[in-house]
């Protein structure tokens, strides 16, 4: 509840020519000011922020402004983090993302070129705004490994794993920081794992990024024939299984963070393609 109290008092309103300004704030500024010239203000502005504030805070309409603000935000800070991955991408895989992106789109404008549901629609969005999460991230991780940023080998790995483990085989140290330890070590020996079978895995991305987007044409091609707008399932085993942790480099924290938006989880479908 503090949070929309929080927005109820800083709630800012159009004013001509100043534009955007918080009333509630500026009105309790008043009130303060005032106080110091008749103490009985501080009271009466008490009293009137505190109906007014609130009042506000409790209203559900303004509880769904401060939820729809704060979604924006952060898909605003999501888009932001999704679009610096995309800027990694050499113009060739730039390329295979867009194109896969305008099949994705041209899906959805066929479903409603048939007047379909409006949950086929939001459903076939959902699973495609995934698949194409998923792409990138290959993609992604197919830049990384063809192009290492940190310039770590096969050597100064298994240095840093070894120097952990001597670390870790001391005491004295507090268990916070042991597991921490022990959780570095872990996405240590996963890159070093990725570098022994690099090739390996640059196949098995090829092959899942023309996979999807077989699947894709597929999924094109369905919408485009059927008479009855289905939903879409874009379910996919994956040969490289999108490599685990430590694939991404310094972009791993933002793979991460956007998984858990991208990243959905469908319910059953009544028919798929």
């Amino acid at each position: 509840m503090f949070h929309y109290i929080k927005s109820a008092f800083l709630v800012r309103v159009d004013v001509p020519v100043l534009g955007q300004v918080p009333i509630n704030a500026l009105l309790a500024s008043a009130f303060a000011i005032l106080g110091f010239a008749q103490p009985a203000f501080w009271l009466l502005g008490l009293a009137v922020e505190g109906i007014v504030v609130v009042g506000l805070a409790f209203n559900p309409r303004f509880q769904n402004y401060v939820h729809a603000q704060q979604l924006q935000v952060s898909n605003d800070g999501d888009e932001a983090k999704r679009q610096e991955l995309i800027k990694l991408l050499d113009p060739d895989s730039q390329n295979r993302r867009i194109l896969i992106s305008a099949k994705c789109e041209r899906v959805l404008d066929v479903l409603r070129s048939q007047q379909a549901e409006e949950y086929v629609i939001d459903s076939s969005r959902d699973a495609l705004k995934s698949l194409r999460w998923i792409y990138l991230k290959l993609l992604v991780a197919r830049h990384h490994l063809l192009s290492p940023t940190d310039n770590e080998t096969e050597s100064t790995l298994g240095s840093k794993i070894a120097a952990i483990e001597r670390d870790l085989a001391e005491q004295g140290e507090p268990d916070s920081l042991r597991q921490s330890k022990a959780a570095t070590q872990v996405i240590l020996k996963k890159r070093l794992a990725n570098i022994h079978r690099r090739a390996q895995t640059l196949e098995e991305i090829d092959s899942d990024l023309t996979r999807i987007e077989a699947q894709v044409d597929l999924i094109l091609e369905n919408a485009t024939m059927q008479s009855k707008p289905q939903t879409i399932s874009t379910d996919i085993e994956l040969a490289s299984d999108l490599l685990g942790a430590g694939v991404f480099g310094e972009d791993e924290s933002a793979i991460s963070a956007l998984d858990r938006k991208y990243s959905i989880h469908k319910p059953a479908q009544r028919e798929t393609q």
